[in-house]
């Protein structure tokens, strides 16, 4: 069983930047992908990002907009979220997720196992 703790979030200015972190114990991380959701209040989880396995892919969502980078250190058992020119509506709990979607990378049911989350405040 692999156990998935984010890191990273906290209060963040309109336009400052955060990098987020997700560290995976229990399990090797680099046969996996690894993908962030987020989920605002009183919204549904919404895809965020995604990297594969191998020959590291990444994907976005299309309103990231080339401001967040995804990025793994399999060395580390780590995926990361950076997060640039966030904006208010950015504030949301920010969840880490692995597994193997395949094509499905933006369906939170595609993918296995979840960490607890972490919150990010857009807010000055």
């Amino acid at each position: 069983q692999v156990r998935l703790v984010e890191s990273g979030g906290g209060l963040v200015e309109p336009g400052g930047s955060v990098t987020l972190s997700c560290t995976a114990s229990g399990r090797s991380f680099s046969n996996y992908a690894g993908g962030w959701f987020r989920q605002a209040p009183g919204k549904e989880r919404e895809f965020v990002a995604t990297i594969s396995s191998s020959r590291p892919n990444r994907y976005y969502a299309q309103w990231v907009k080339g401001r967040f980078t995804i990025s793994r250190d399999n060395a580390k058992n780590t995926v990361y979220l950076q997060m640039n020119s966030l904006k208010p509506d950015g504030t949301a709990v920010y969840y880490c997720a692995s597994g193997r979607p395949g094509p499905q990378v933006v369906e939170t049911g595609a993918y296995g196992s979840w960490g607890q989350g972490t919150q990010v405040t857009v807010s000055s």
